[in-house]
Protein backbone atom coordinates (compact mmCIF):
# COMPACT_ATOMS: atom_id res chain seq x y z
CA UNK A 1 0.00 0.00 0.00
CA UNK A 2 0.97 3.47 -0.99
CA UNK A 3 -0.18 6.37 0.91
CA UNK A 4 -0.59 10.21 0.20
CA UNK A 5 -0.57 12.29 2.86
CA UNK A 6 -0.23 16.27 3.59
CA UNK A 7 -1.68 19.43 4.42
CA UNK A 8 -5.27 20.08 2.67
CA UNK A 9 -4.56 22.25 -0.64
CA UNK A 10 -1.07 20.24 -1.39
CA UNK A 11 -2.23 18.03 -4.07
CA UNK A 12 -2.69 14.65 -2.80
CA UNK A 13 -6.19 14.38 -4.50
CA UNK A 14 -5.20 15.80 -7.58
CA UNK A 15 -2.12 13.30 -7.53
CA UNK A 16 -4.76 10.44 -7.25
CA UNK A 17 -6.41 12.17 -9.71
CA UNK A 18 -3.64 12.48 -12.30
CA UNK A 19 -3.11 8.39 -11.97
CA UNK A 20 -6.61 7.51 -13.42
CA UNK A 21 -6.34 11.00 -15.75
CA UNK A 22 -9.65 12.53 -14.24
CA UNK A 23 -7.11 14.92 -14.30
CA UNK A 24 -5.02 15.53 -17.47
CA UNK A 25 -1.15 15.41 -16.21
CA UNK A 26 1.14 18.81 -18.13
CA UNK A 27 4.06 17.02 -17.51
CA UNK A 28 6.11 14.01 -16.22
CA UNK A 29 5.43 10.37 -16.54
CA UNK A 30 2.62 7.48 -15.52
CA UNK A 31 4.37 4.24 -15.53
CA UNK A 32 2.23 0.95 -15.69
CA UNK A 33 3.83 -2.31 -16.62
CA UNK A 34 6.70 -0.30 -17.51
CA UNK A 35 5.08 1.81 -20.72
CA UNK A 36 4.07 5.47 -20.38
CA UNK A 37 0.12 5.85 -20.40
CA UNK A 38 0.70 9.53 -21.57
CA UNK A 39 2.56 8.42 -24.49
CA UNK A 40 0.80 9.10 -28.00
CA UNK A 41 -1.33 6.25 -29.30
CA UNK A 42 -1.45 4.34 -25.42
CA UNK A 43 -4.87 2.60 -24.74
CA UNK A 44 -6.17 5.01 -22.01
CA UNK A 45 -9.56 3.12 -22.33
CA UNK A 46 -8.12 -0.36 -21.50
CA UNK A 47 -5.49 1.37 -18.85
CA UNK A 48 -8.50 2.81 -17.04
CA UNK A 49 -10.46 -0.58 -16.84
CA UNK A 50 -7.29 -1.61 -14.81
CA UNK A 51 -7.47 1.05 -11.95
CA UNK A 52 -10.40 1.25 -9.76
CA UNK A 53 -11.27 4.65 -7.95
CA UNK A 54 -12.78 5.18 -4.27
CA UNK A 55 -14.35 8.86 -3.78
CA UNK A 56 -14.70 10.41 -0.26
CA UNK A 57 -18.44 11.09 -1.21
CA UNK A 58 -19.26 7.62 -2.12
CA UNK A 59 -20.85 7.89 -5.42
CA UNK A 60 -22.97 5.36 -6.04
CA UNK A 61 -26.31 5.99 -7.96
CA UNK A 62 -28.44 6.03 -6.01
CA UNK A 63 -31.75 4.97 -8.35
CA UNK A 64 -29.99 1.70 -8.19
CA UNK A 65 -29.96 -1.06 -5.19
CA UNK A 66 -26.50 -2.20 -3.49
CA UNK A 67 -26.35 -5.15 -5.61
CA UNK A 68 -27.07 -3.37 -9.05
CA UNK A 69 -24.19 -0.65 -8.19
CA UNK A 70 -21.94 -3.57 -8.05
CA UNK A 71 -22.56 -5.08 -11.33
CA UNK A 72 -23.60 -2.63 -13.49
CA UNK A 73 -20.37 -1.76 -14.54
CA UNK A 74 -19.12 -4.92 -15.12
CA UNK A 75 -21.71 -6.03 -17.87
CA UNK A 76 -21.17 -2.75 -19.22
CA UNK A 77 -17.25 -2.24 -19.31
CA UNK A 78 -16.33 -5.36 -19.05
CA UNK A 79 -19.25 -6.89 -20.70
CA UNK A 80 -19.85 -9.79 -18.48
CA UNK A 81 -22.78 -12.15 -18.71
CA UNK A 82 -25.60 -10.86 -16.06
CA UNK A 83 -25.07 -14.05 -13.67
CA UNK A 84 -21.16 -13.68 -13.62
CA UNK A 85 -21.64 -10.57 -12.56
CA UNK A 86 -23.80 -10.70 -9.80
CA UNK A 87 -21.67 -13.90 -8.53
CA UNK A 88 -18.63 -11.44 -8.32
CA UNK A 89 -20.79 -8.70 -6.97
CA UNK A 90 -22.12 -11.06 -4.10
CA UNK A 91 -18.38 -12.05 -3.71
CA UNK A 92 -17.35 -8.57 -2.92
CA UNK A 93 -20.13 -7.54 -1.13
CA UNK A 94 -19.49 -10.71 1.51
CA UNK A 95 -15.84 -9.67 1.94
CA UNK A 96 -17.12 -5.99 3.16
CA UNK A 97 -19.62 -7.32 4.98
CA UNK A 98 -22.43 -5.90 2.88
CA UNK A 99 -23.84 -8.65 1.26
CA UNK A 100 -27.20 -8.81 3.69
CA UNK A 101 -28.02 -5.68 1.92
CA UNK A 102 -27.99 -6.18 -1.71
CA UNK A 103 -31.68 -5.02 -1.97
CA UNK A 104 -31.17 -1.68 -0.05
CA UNK A 105 -31.02 1.28 -2.40
CA UNK A 106 -28.24 3.99 -1.17
CA UNK A 107 -30.23 6.12 0.98
CA UNK A 108 -31.03 3.60 3.40
CA UNK A 109 -27.86 2.90 4.46
CA UNK A 110 -25.29 4.69 6.66
CA UNK A 111 -21.98 6.64 5.29
CA UNK A 112 -19.60 3.57 6.26
CA UNK A 113 -22.36 1.13 4.54
CA UNK A 114 -21.88 3.27 1.57
CA UNK A 115 -18.64 3.40 1.43
CA UNK A 116 -18.26 0.07 1.98
CA UNK A 117 -20.42 -0.61 -0.75
CA UNK A 118 -18.58 1.62 -3.04
CA UNK A 119 -15.12 -0.49 -2.39
CA UNK A 120 -17.00 -3.68 -3.01
CA UNK A 121 -17.86 -2.18 -6.54
CA UNK A 122 -14.48 -0.92 -7.35
CA UNK A 123 -13.19 -4.51 -6.46
CA UNK A 124 -15.64 -6.18 -8.77
CA UNK A 125 -14.33 -5.06 -11.07
CA UNK A 126 -10.88 -6.82 -10.35
CA UNK A 127 -8.63 -3.53 -10.96
CA UNK A 128 -4.83 -3.90 -10.79
CA UNK A 129 -4.64 -1.09 -8.87
CA UNK A 130 -7.24 0.79 -6.42
CA UNK A 131 -7.02 4.08 -5.67
CA UNK A 132 -8.93 5.70 -2.56
CA UNK A 133 -9.42 9.39 -2.51
CA UNK A 134 -9.92 10.28 1.51
CA UNK A 135 -12.15 7.60 1.61
CA UNK A 136 -13.37 8.87 5.60
CA UNK A 137 -13.85 12.33 5.35
CA UNK A 138 -17.41 12.42 4.30
CA UNK A 139 -18.10 9.84 7.24
CA UNK A 140 -19.70 10.19 11.10
CA UNK A 141 -16.35 9.62 13.38
CA UNK A 142 -18.17 6.46 14.96
CA UNK A 143 -18.10 4.76 11.25
CA UNK A 144 -14.73 5.60 10.03
CA UNK A 145 -13.37 2.51 11.56
CA UNK A 146 -15.29 0.08 10.12
CA UNK A 147 -14.22 1.69 6.64
CA UNK A 148 -10.36 1.53 7.64
CA UNK A 149 -11.24 -2.28 9.29
CA UNK A 150 -12.33 -2.94 5.42
CA UNK A 151 -9.25 -1.10 3.83
CA UNK A 152 -6.71 -2.88 5.97
CA UNK A 153 -8.16 -6.44 5.38
CA UNK A 154 -7.96 -5.83 1.65
CA UNK A 155 -4.06 -4.81 1.95
CA UNK A 156 -3.89 -8.18 3.54
CA UNK A 157 -4.33 -9.36 0.58
CA UNK A 158 -1.68 -7.88 -1.72
CA UNK A 159 -3.86 -5.66 -3.51
CA UNK A 160 -1.92 -2.74 -5.02
CA UNK A 161 -3.42 0.32 -3.42
CA UNK A 162 -3.01 4.13 -3.50
CA UNK A 163 -4.59 6.08 -0.97
CA UNK A 164 -4.71 9.68 0.67
CA UNK A 165 -5.92 10.14 3.82
CA UNK A 166 -5.17 12.37 7.14
CA UNK A 167 -5.51 9.24 9.40
CA UNK A 168 -1.96 9.27 10.41
CA UNK A 169 -1.86 6.25 12.78
CA UNK A 170 -4.03 4.31 10.11
CA UNK A 171 -1.60 5.39 7.79
CA UNK A 172 1.75 4.79 9.45
CA UNK A 173 0.15 0.82 10.65
CA UNK A 174 -0.49 -0.15 6.92
CA UNK A 175 1.70 1.60 4.25
CA UNK A 176 4.44 -0.07 2.57
CA UNK A 177 5.50 3.70 1.31
CA UNK A 178 4.74 6.99 2.33
CA UNK A 179 4.30 10.15 0.00
CA UNK A 180 4.59 13.68 1.70
CA UNK A 181 3.25 16.43 -0.63
CA UNK A 182 3.52 20.04 0.25
CA UNK A 183 2.63 22.64 -2.45
CA UNK A 184 1.95 20.46 -5.09
CA UNK A 185 4.96 18.35 -5.04
CA UNK A 186 6.54 14.94 -3.34
CA UNK A 187 8.76 16.65 -1.26
CA UNK A 188 9.55 12.99 0.79
CA UNK A 189 8.71 9.72 0.02
CA UNK A 190 10.14 6.26 1.68
CA UNK A 191 8.74 3.68 3.99
CA UNK A 192 6.46 4.26 6.67
CA UNK A 193 9.49 4.07 9.19
CA UNK A 194 11.33 6.28 7.47
CA UNK A 195 8.85 8.91 6.86
CA UNK A 196 6.65 8.96 10.31
CA UNK A 197 9.61 7.85 12.65
CA UNK A 198 12.90 9.50 10.65
CA UNK A 199 11.45 11.96 8.30
CA UNK A 200 14.54 13.98 6.62
CA UNK A 201 13.10 17.12 5.19
CA UNK A 202 12.17 20.20 7.42
CA UNK A 203 8.57 20.59 6.13
CA UNK A 204 8.13 16.57 6.91
CA UNK A 205 8.99 17.12 10.08
CA UNK A 206 6.76 20.14 10.53
CA UNK A 207 3.56 18.90 9.17
CA UNK A 208 3.95 15.41 11.68
CA UNK A 209 4.54 17.74 14.38
CA UNK A 210 1.65 19.86 14.13
CA UNK A 211 -0.97 16.52 13.37
CA UNK A 212 0.51 15.19 16.88
CA UNK A 213 0.21 17.99 18.83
Amino acid sequence: MLTIIGSSGSGKSTLLRCINLLEKPTGGQILYKGENVLEKGYNLPKYRTHLGMVFQSFNLFANMDVLENCTTGQTTVLKRKPEEAKEIALKNLKNVGMDQFVSAKPAQLSGGQMQRVAIARALSMNPDVLLFDEPTSALDPEMVGEVLKTIQDLAETGLTMVIVTHEMSFAKDVSDRVIFMDQGVIAEQGTSSEIFDHPKEARTKEFLQRIHS
